[in-house]
């Protein structure tokens, strides 16, 4: 169960916020051969470790339009009815962070502007095991339709089957994704990285994944392909005080700790008697959880910490740089002004982290392992290229020129100066 520290010294803070080590000394070496294989002879390679992986004989890798139709009906309508709930609210609140880019003079004659363009081609990775993602086709495929991407597609692996979850089907239908392909693991990340007879190269990939397809994203990354940002267990960190409800905090350490084994959970409060009652609710509820044994062994890695005063407990936050932040405090906004390192933040004892993770519009493709402190979540801006502009009249180069001939001059770079020199003869001359 959950370890309990009681008024740790500052100096062990940097231990308390360590995550649980992984032991993946075979996962480079296995990564990079699945990576070289699919690289080296594409859908064939794809077609054996789909065998080796996930034990299916596929004879067609993508799936066909019948069979998305088929999934569709079979889908119950209350489901349909959540998902477009959520499609509405995600849409809504990413359309809302399209900006309007201004033209900036910024010196008389010197016009400069910036423009969103989409990246052409993305690639989303979806898990489909023992809990088959279908809410993150949501959060990766509608900022990429916003945003305007040509081509995008969807690789998810197969059940024993050969069936993809027919869950995923339908959301990736609502958000206008056509291209799915019937793979998981290292050998996706490859075929988008790399492309294949089959599967088209893309230029990002996006989505979560087993410890597989984050080496396999981590090593494309280095010469090849875009990722949206570095992975990790997921994670949650829930400030608490008198005023929390235990049950409300108990449920939600629990569902991040369902996620897996390796996650990791930790409470702070300012009151020990907080944390007990806690602690207690979360042997309550975990006794009927359908996935207690993955969340008995997320509790091993996880913390409940007695500090000092709420304020310690932000500041041990922000060090921590949780992927998820849920603060249900006294003033708990005038508290959340002072995190600084945090993927998504869930104010107050009814803002659930279930929320931002499914419906509220907010993405929960998030920065774990510490990653918060100098990545964002992903967003509109993740499926763009700013590209900057500039227009100069005579006026505008005559106006600046003199200080480029000089800066170039005193960077040894003549040809620069010489670029600014030629004009400003010219418009001399005129």
């Amino acid at each position: 169960m959950i370890k309990k520290y009681i008024h740790p010294e500052r100096k062990k803070w940097s231990d308390l916020t360590k995550r649980p080590i992984i032991n993946n000394d075979h996962l480079n070496k296995t990564v990079t051969s699945i990576l070289n294989q699919v690289k080296k002879s594409g859908d064939k390679a794809v077609l054996k470790y789909t065998s080796i992986y996930d034990g299916i004989e596929l004879k067609k890798i993508e799936v066909s339009q019948e069979e998305i139709e088929n999934a569709c009906n079979l889908v119950q309508q209350d489901l349909k009815d959540s998902i477009q709930i959520a499609y509405k609210n995600i849409h809504a609140f990413h359309l809302a962070q399209q900006e309007q880019e201004n033209v900036i003079e910024t010196t008389p004659g010197v016009k400069c502007w910036r423009k969103s363009v989409a990246i052409e081609k993305v690639g989303l990775y979806i898990p489909g095991g023992s809990a088959p993602l279908f809410s993150t086709i949501l959060m990766l495929g509608i900022p990429a339709l916003i945003a305007g991407c040509k081509k995008i597609i969807l690789c998810t692996p197969p059940s024993i089957s050969g069936e993809i979850n027919h869950a995923i089907l339908y959301a990736a239908k609502l958000v206008g994704i056509t291209k799915i392909y019937k793979i998981g693991g290292a050998q996706a990340i490859a075929a988008m990285a790399y492309g294949t007879k089959t599967i088209t190269k893309v230029n990002k990939i996006f989505g979560p994944g087993n410890q597989y397809v984050t080496k396999a994203k981590e090593l494309v990354q280095l010469n090849d392909v875009a990722i949206d940002m570095p992975a990790g267990p997921s994670e949650v960190l829930i400030i608490a005080d008198e005023s929390c409800n235990p049950v409300f905090v108990a449920a939600d350490l629990l569902s991040q700790a369902e996620h897996g084994g390796d996650s990791q959970v930790i409470l702070l409060s300012n009151s020990e008697k907080i944390i007990e009652k806690c602690i207690l609710e979360i042997k309550k509820q975990i006794k009927d959880l359908p996935r207690k044994k993955i969340a008995l062994r997320a509790m091993k890695n996880s913390k409940a910490i007695i500090l000092e005063s709420i304020e310690e407990c932000m500041e041990f936050s922000n060090r921590y740089a949780p992927e998820h932040l849920i603060i249900v405090t006294k003033e708990a906004n005038k508290l959340a002004e002072g995190i600084i390192n945090a993927g998504s933040v869930f104010i107050g004892n009814y803002s659930c982290e279930s929320a931002g993770d499914y419906a509220s519009g907010t993405n929960h493709t998030l920065p774990t392992n510490g990653y918060a402190k100098n990545y964002s979540g992903v967003s509109l801006d993740s499926f763009v290229k700013k590209i900057t502009f500039q227009e100069l009249s005579k006026t505008g180069l005559s106006n600046i020129g003199k200080a480029i001939e000089i800066m170039a001059q005193e960077e040894q770079l003549f040809a620069h100066k010489n670029a600014v020199t030629v004009r400003l003869k010219n418009a001399d001359n005129d």
